[in-house]
This record gives structure tokens, sequence and C-alpha cells, in this order.
């Protein structure tokens, strides 16, 4: 018995890609909770699954997970994996509606091309366990229903009892007036006060932010760290190599090149740029075409494993580097 869709659904719990080589990859988004005001609906997070046929090169995941489940060898669970594959494929071409247990179906359209309707009664989103979507009741407060209760006494009594209303004549109160005044004096005056402390308070938060920003960026510019976020600027220094005989600190070869591609996989930043030399030197002795990207606006120097042109190819090579070399690579989208 083949359980590859099996683990498939087990794998999309804790991934957002999964692919199945040869085939496509499933791809997961998270979407957050819904309230619908009108029919009192509540519907709870959770990932909604998409399927992306281009996706077909095998990644190492699936294998290898379906290799660790049945204790198998990763060549026996590729193997598994093309039969699977082989037998959905098939069953394509005969027109047939295919239905992955927990995924969701897939079915030839009129114009041959392979559509994927999810399966919406699961929920992947492991944060969202145990809730569901449920319809409440309106709710009636104990001041609505008191409210029609007094209104329907006040009917009933208008129907029974004439009310005679008699105008009252009110006498002339002066000192009303007065105390009108100067209620208006004093709360023009409150109001000035009250806006030159917002003013003052806004002038005294300004400078503070400023000396808070300054001190900041100071240690910043101080610290010795690498970056494991993306840095929106980079500035390149290219260096020549022009007497290595004079100098013996150019011994070794440059590590800036020309860089082709704008997808850069970040392998760290280092203050020291003799520290950045040695991490391309243990990075090309591993295999990798690594090199400096340059100097950002921190002054630190960035050491790339290798770049790419195509997004696909450079997301399949993070993948592999995170779990293979360093979890804290990540991928840089910059025109250089």
């Amino acid at each position: 018995m083949n359980n590859t869709a099996t683990y498939i659904s087990e794998l999309l719990y804790r991934y957002e890609c999964v692919i199945l080589p040869g085939f496509g990859a499933f791809l997961t988004r998270r979407k957050p909770a819904e309230i619908h005001e009108d029919t009192h609906s509540f519907f709870p997070p959770k990932k909604c699954i998409s399927f992306n046929s281009q996706l077909k090169n095998n990644d190492g995941l699936l294998a290898n997970y379906i290799a660790s489940a049945e204790s198998i060898s990763y060549t026996d669970a590729l193997a598994k994996i093309q039969r699977y594959v082989v037998s959905l494929t098939e069953k394509m071409a005969k027109g047939e509606r295919l239905e992955l247990a927990n995924i969701g179906a897939f079915f030839t359209s009129l114009e041959d091309t392979i559509q994927f309707e999810p399966q919406e009664s699961v929920n992947y989103l492991t944060e969202a366990f145990g809730l569901h979507s449920f319809v409440s009741p309106v709710v009636k407060t104990e001041s609505t229903i008191m409210r029609e209760v007094y209104k329907k006494e006040v009917e009933s009594l208008e129907e029974t009892v004439p009310l005679i209303f008699t105008p009252e004549k009110r006498k002339d109160r002066p000192y009303l007036q007065y105390a009108a005044v100067a209620a208006i004096i004093f709360g023009v005056g409150g109001f000035f006060g009250l806006k030159q402390v917002s003013n003052h308070t806004i002038s005294h938060n300004n400078i503070e932010w400023e000396k808070a920003n300054a001190e900041i960026e100071n240690r910043i510019q101080e610290a010795t760290f690498e970056i494991t976020n993306p840095l929106p600027v980079i500035t390149l220094n290219i260096t020549k190599e022009e007497n290595a005989e004079e100098n013996p600190v150019k011994k070794h070869a440059n590590t800036t090149k020309s860089i082709s591609g704008k997808y850069h996989i970040v392998a760290g930043a280092f203050r020291i740029k003799s520290n950045a030399d040695k991490k391309v030197r243990k990075l090309k002795t591993a295999g990798f075409d690594a090199f400096l990207i340059g100097v950002n606006k921190y002054g630190l120097h960035q050491v790339v494993y290798q770049s790419y042109n195509d997004r696909i190819e450079a997301l399949e090579a993070l993948r592999r580097i995170k779990k293979e070399e360093s979890p804290r690579a990540w991928l840089l989208v910059q025109e250089l």
C-alpha cells in the first residue's frame, strides 16, 4: 500500500512547501480568523493549500521523511514516490478524478490543464488546533428586553388614559446667564492651557526620540555581529590585486568578484574584512562559489554562498543550505 499522500499531509503541518517529485508542489499560506457579522459566523485561522505544477524538482524532504517513517533507504523511498507519481499520471490521462486524502482533488479541465480543489475540512495550522467554525445566535441584552417591555406598557397606557400637558411658565433667572458666560470663559482658558501643555509634551517626546535614535545608531556602528535579516542597501567595494610580492597579505585570491544574478544566499556579515575573507575561503573549500558582495550601510562585509539568476533555483539551494550547512542563511533579492 502506497501511503505517499498520508506523508504529504503530515508534512504540510510543519512546512510551507512540500514537493512531490515529478508531479508538483503543495504550497500553504496563512489565512487569519474571520467573523461575518451578517451571518454571525466565526471562522478560525487556517492554512490554505494551493498547488504549483511547475515545482517538480526533488528537494529531498518527502523522500527523507518516507525513508525515516518506513525504515527504508533513501533510494527505495524515491522509487516508491516515482511509482506513486506514475499511477497518478496514468489516472489523470484517463480523465479520472484523483482524491488525495486530507489534501484535495485533481481533475483535468477542458483546456487539458491540471486543476486542484483543496480539502476545506482539514486545518493544517497547528496554532488553531481544536478551533472550529460556528454560528452564534443573536444575543439580546437585558436592557433591550426591558426596553421592549416598557414600550408595550406605555403604549397600552396611552390607549386607556388620556395625558394632558400643562405648560409651565418659567421665572426669569438672570444669574444663569452670568454663570454660562463664566463657564465659557473658563472653558476657553482651559483649552489654551491644555494646548500649551500638549505642545510642550510633544516637543519633549521628539527630543527624547532623536536621542534614542542616535544612541541606537551609535551602538549599531560599534557592534560586531552577523546579520540574520536582509539589509536593504549594499555598497560594492571592488579591489584589484596589483602586486602580490610586495604585500604578503594578498597571497590569497581576491574574495570579491563580478556578481551575476539578483538572488543571493547570504552566509553572514562581518565587521572585520579579514574575518569575511576567512569565511569566503572556508566556503570555497566546502565547494561553494562564495564571494563578498560589498559593505552595507552599517560597515559590515557580507559573504554569500552563491548567486542565482533563477528564483526557484535559489529557493531550492537555500532550503538545502539551511538543512545541511547553516539555518541562519537567508535569501537577499537585490540587483547589484
